[in-house]
């Protein structure tokens, strides 16, 4: 099954923690948007070290993630050059902070699956990337909250 776009670690936290200020906003924008949307490993990493201590939050990302709502993008070693060339690219951005390691995944599985629609919480930094460094995401939600 292909993806149809792409999903960040802050939305899936915002459509999971219903106290989140961008839950209504992500919840609105996912049921526009067409499934599965394509994540990482990393950005699945920082989803369950963020998303709370309790093992109801846990379980409730455990169904989100199981629930066919998602594809996980595998990055092979060969590609991690790739990555690291991205997180150069936007090392030191002024006024910003720099690419971590799970925003370079999602950019770099943008390219490499030719998608440029994007459920994030992240604004500033999806405004900033382009894919191969010319395209510009489509950032969803469209409004921040």
């Amino acid at each position: 099954m292909a993806a149809n776009g792409l999903i960040d670690t802050g939305a899936i936290l915002a459509l999971l923690d219903r106290s989140d200020r961008w839950h209504r906003a992500c919840v609105d924008a996912f049921r526009q948007l067409r499934l599965p949307l394509l994540t990482s490993e990393a950005v699945l990493t920082e989803v369950f070290h963020l998303v709370g201590d309790t093992r109801a939050e846990m379980e409730a990302a455990w169904r989100f993630v199981r629930s066919g709502a998602l594809i996980i993008g595998v990055i092979e070693h060969a590609e991690l050059t790739h990555l690291h060339g991205l997180m150069s690219r936007y090392w030191d951005r002024a006024n910003y902070r720099n690419m971590d390691f799970a925003d370079a995944t999602v950019v770099y599985l943008a390219k490499r699956e030719s998608l440029s629609v994007i459920l994030t919480v992240d604004h500033a930094d999806f405004a900033t990337y382009r894919i191969e460094g010319k395209r510009q995401f489509r950032v969803f939600p469209n409004k921040r909250p």
